[in-house]
Formats: C-alpha cells, structure tokens, sequence
C-alpha cells in the first residue's frame, strides 16, 4: 500500500503541472482581464490603468507571470484577489465555512435518503414503489438543477405564504436573515431550498445506483447461503447483501468529495449563498486571475486525492 500511495502521488506533481500551466494560459487567452472592470466603469484613465497592470506584472510575458504565480505558491503565498484586494487565502477561509455547512447537510440528506430508497427498490424489484421511485429518479436525473432551483423559489418564496404572518413561507436566499441574530431555526429554514436542490440530484443518482448494485449482489451464492442457513430477511439484506453493494458507492462518494471544497455554483449564485461557488463565479465574470488559479488548482487537486482515496478503498 505504501508503495501504491508514493507512485500515485509521485504521480499527482507532473499532472499538477500540467494543469496549473494550461489553465494559466486559458484564463490569460481568456478576453477582458483584472482591470476590465475599470475600464467599464470609467473610473481610470490610461495612465492609471497603465500603472495598475505593471504594478500586477500583467505586462511581463506569459512564461515569466507563471513563473512568479508558481513561486509564490510554492513559498505557500496564493496571492493577492485584485478586486477586493484581500489575501486569496483569506477570501477562501471567509467562505469555506459557508459552503462546508451547505454540502454537508445536502450530503447527509441525501445519504438519509438514497440508502434506504436504494435497498428497498431493490429487495421490492418492480413492485409499486420500484416504479415511483424508477419514475422519479428518471426525473431527478433528467431536469436542469437550476431550473429545479427557480421552481423552488416560485412555489415556496412567491407562492406560498406563512399562514400566521404573511410572509413567504421559505427565504429566497442568503445564509441569515439580514441584521437577526443568530438562530439555529433561522439558519435550517434558508438552508431547506438549497439542500432540497442539491439532494434531489444526488439522490436520483445514488438510489439509482445502489439499486443496480443491490439487485447484482442479493442474487449470489452467499446470500442464499445465508438464507439457507435461517438468517433473518433483514440480516440477510443489510449484513451480506447491502455491505457489498455499498462498496461500489462509496467508490462513487470518494470522488465526490472535491464537491464540499467547489460548492455548486448554480445552487449558491441562485439562492444567494455566499461560499465558493458564488465566490468562483464572481471571479470569473471579474477575471481575477490569483483567486481564479487558486481555487481552479485546489480543487484539482482535491480530485487527484479522491480518485487515489477511491482506488484505495
């Protein structure tokens, strides 16, 4: 095993690289840059704006901005965010929290309820409930999140109304409501539509798949065995059969685990969600390259991790 992990990772540097370069020169190709926005708004003339991108090494060729880009990194600096002029770092750890609590939650839920659902769509095969549940993962599979998203907002924010104080009856958006202290209620009712949009996906995709791998494993030889031998229906289905199948899954959940670094970002631009998807997205439309770079070569490298802990496992 130990020989294992030093060749995958020995491995992980070169393709570190590889990616760190390209994506530097697809940002830098990329039209517009850092100081794009000022050239929008008006606000610099072209001496300023001149200084501004010498002072930002934006001059220097291509091959000597990666340069000074991979030795502060190295020296564990990710740079400066243009925009806000804030350490990259700091701009992360500001919403790192945010998106942990939001992935978290949608991840237990949908476990909570995948699993279940799974197993039982398989021991019941084509029963009544294996076709709703077979239905409604099509649907889950198939619809757009973030059309799914505006819908939420439609039905619970614009449709339905609290019946004691008129209001909606779920926020649109954001972590808490605006100048309220903290409350453990008020923070679960904003987190319920984005979960519900984040979960109803995994959900679909997880039930679905541990169905098939369920429906491969109760049918071998040791689970009749064990049948045979006068085990319970239920120790039969969760001890041999579910223990197995649910190796395949949790290959599947490894290598979704970047996924609590990234955020989603049509979840959190959608419903306000200020963590790391919204962060990227508002990065990108800014070209704010150090932030762009940092959060683009921590999340692949968060990918290289979870492939090696699912080949692992």
């Amino acid at each position: 095993m130990a020989a294992f992990l030093v060749r995958r990772i020995a491995g992980a540097i070169p393709l570190l690289l590889f990616v760190s370069v390209t994506v530097f020169a697809l940002l830098h190709a990329a039209p517009g840059g850092p100081t794009g926005a000022y050239m929008r708004r008006g606000s610099m003339n072209a001496a300023d704006l001149a200084a501004l991108e010498e002072k930002l090494g934006l001059n220097d060729p291509l091959p000597i901005q990666y340069g000074k880009w991979l030795g502060r990194v190295l020296q564990g600096d990710l740079g400066m965010a243009v925009t806000t002029k804030r350490p990259v770092a700091v701009e992360i750890l500001d919403r790192l929290p945010n998106t942990l609590t939001l992935m978290a939650v949608a991840w237990a839920v949908t476990l909570l309820i995948a699993i279940p659902v799974g197993i039982l769509s398989a021991v019941r095969q084509y029963s009544k409930f294996d076709h709703a549940v077979t239905t409604l993962t099509f649907i889950g599979q198939s619809i757009p999140i973030f059309w799914f998203g505006l819908i939420l907002l439609l039905v619970f924010y614009m449709k339905l109304e609290n019946p004691f104080s008129g209001e909606p009856l779920l926020p649109a958006g954001g972590v808490q409501t605006m100048g309220a202290p903290f409350s453990l209620g008020d923070r679960v009712k904003h987190l319920i539509l984005p979960v519900t949009m984040l979960a109803a996906g995994w959900v679909a995709w997880y039930s679905r798949f541990l169905r098939a791998s369920m429906l491969e494993t109760i049918h071998q030889d040791y689970v009749r065995t064990a049948r045979a031998k006068g085990l319970s229906e239920r120790l039969v289905v969760l001890r041999h059969g579910f223990r197995n199948a649910a190796i395949p899954l949790v290959t599947l959940m490894a290598l979704d685990v970047p996924f609590l670094f990234t955020g989603a970002l049509f979840t959190e631009v959608i419903f306000a969600w200020p963590g790391m998807g919204r962060l990227f997205y508002a990065a990108a439309e800014r070209r704010d390259y150090g932030l762009l770079m940092a959060i683009i070569m921590i999340t692949s490298a968060l990918i290289i991790l979870a492939n090696i802990l699912a080949d692992m496992i």
